[in-house]
């Protein structure tokens, strides 16, 4: 049984940072495209940021550019999201998900194949 476990996420003032963790089971993390999305009160689910599955390519929508950085370590079978300069706009539940499709497009959420329940990020101003 695939399980992602998201951990991490909390409330944080405007310019602070948090460090999202995805831990992965049932599955060969190696295998897997893994992103990370977004979904805030009332709106629909956004791509953040994405990475390959050997670390090579990292995709990162506009306005986490230059503040997000994604990682992976596939030992841990953990994907990781390093928010920093965090701003209320990023308030949102986190959810990560892993990809094994070959028509794999980062920002496509249909592409992925798991999807974990969720971690929430609250930034106060």
């Amino acid at each position: 049984q695939v399980q992602l476990v998201e951990s991490g996420g909390g409330l944080v003032q405007a310019g602070g940072s948090l460090r999202l963790s995805c831990a992965a089971s049932g599955l060969t993390l190696s295998n897997y495209r893994m992103g990370w999305f977004r979904q805030a009160p009332g709106k629909e689910r956004e791509f953040v940021s994405a990475i390959g599955s050997n670390g090579v390519g990292r995709y990162y929508t506009n306005s986490v550019k230059g503040r997000f950085t994604i990682s992976r370590d596939n030992i841990k079978n953990t994907v990781y999201l390093q928010m920093n300069s965090l701003k209320p706009e990023d308030t949102a539940v986190y959810y990560c998900a892993a990809a094994n499709s070959p028509r794999w497009v980062a920002e496509r959420a249909d592409d992925y194949d798991y999807w974990g329940q969720g971690t929430q990020v609250t930034v106060s101003s």
